[in-house]
């Protein structure tokens, strides 16, 4: 396997007003190894469930890429299901975490987001973007599908763009047609206007009734008590695909472009 596969990292930090910031980052255009999703769903749930975080932003290393996805270099090491089902079930954790932990989590998208990236950005509860926040979601082209971030996509921006992103997966769509969409509540021209509004949401929550942004936040994911299972069989569908000699043809092909 890959020495890309070890890469990456998960950090965090939490600042006197309780807002907790997460940051995740892989040399390779911040995509997802196994191990960052397991660390990345832990992380989110262990300050999800600390009483002094008021509020939670999620965001990537770097000023391009916000996340390229699944690691292509762990996706062609796959060999039996049970591996592909536990990769797949990383990104399903993930998901999991977001919905589940009582606390508003922010989205910082600074660059483009490719599938388990969009995921990413449609499981958080208020996601910002800059205008250069392109999406797409690429998994039919490399012989599988969007299965696993899938509800929480669909979720977010329903089924007819869901299924636009989906089909049409070698083509990107533009920040702006994420917005219009529901994906991103708004985009911004530079990386630091951005950051200048998520600092002022972020603070004007960290002062907010902590019981009543809970209660509100499940109200807002009612219907998904399911997704415990509902994502895991999904990761199954995914890592049972991974595994045809279509999809390792496939992704051979995209890596080398």
């Amino acid at each position: 396997m890959s020495e890309a596969v070890d890469q990456g990292h998960v950090h965090y930090t939490v600042d006197t007003n309780g807002i907790a910031t997460i940051e995740f980052g892989h040399p390779l255009s911040n995509s997802l190894p196994g191990k960052i999703l397991n660390k990345l769903a832990l992380t989110i749930t262990e300050l999800g469930n600390n009483p002094e975080v008021k509020v939670i932003v999620l965001t990537s290393s770097g000023e391009k890429a916000f996340c390229a996805g699944a690691s292509f270099d762990e996706l062609i090491s796959i060999h039996d299901l049970e591996t592909g089902k536990k990769f797949f079930s990383g990104f399903a954790s993930v998901i999991n975490a977001c919905r589940k932990v009582p606390k508003f989590i922010i989205g910082r998208v600074q660059g483009k987001a490719v599938g388990g990236g969009v995921g990413m950005a449609s499981a958080v509860d208020y996601c910002l973007a800059t205008k250069d926040a392109d999406v797409k979601l690429s998994e039919l082209a490399v012989g599988i599908g969007p299965f696993v971030v899938g509800p929480a996509v669909e979720r977010k921006i329903g089924l007819s763009a869901m299924s636009e992103l989906a089909i049409n997966a070698t083509e990107w769509r533009s920040a702006d047609w994420a917005k219009r969409k529901g994906l991103y509540t708004e985009t911004f021209e530079s990386i630091e206007d951005m950051d200048s509004e998520i600092g002022r949401l972020a603070m004007r929550l960290s002062m907010s009734n902590p019981e009543a942004m809970s209660m509100l936040k499940a109200v807002f994911w009612q219907g998904t008590e399911h997704w415990d299972d509902l994502l895991v069989e999904r990761a199954g569908m995914s890592g049972a695909l991974v595994l045809s000699e279509f999809t390792v043809q496939a992704i051979e092909s995209f890596k080398k472009k």
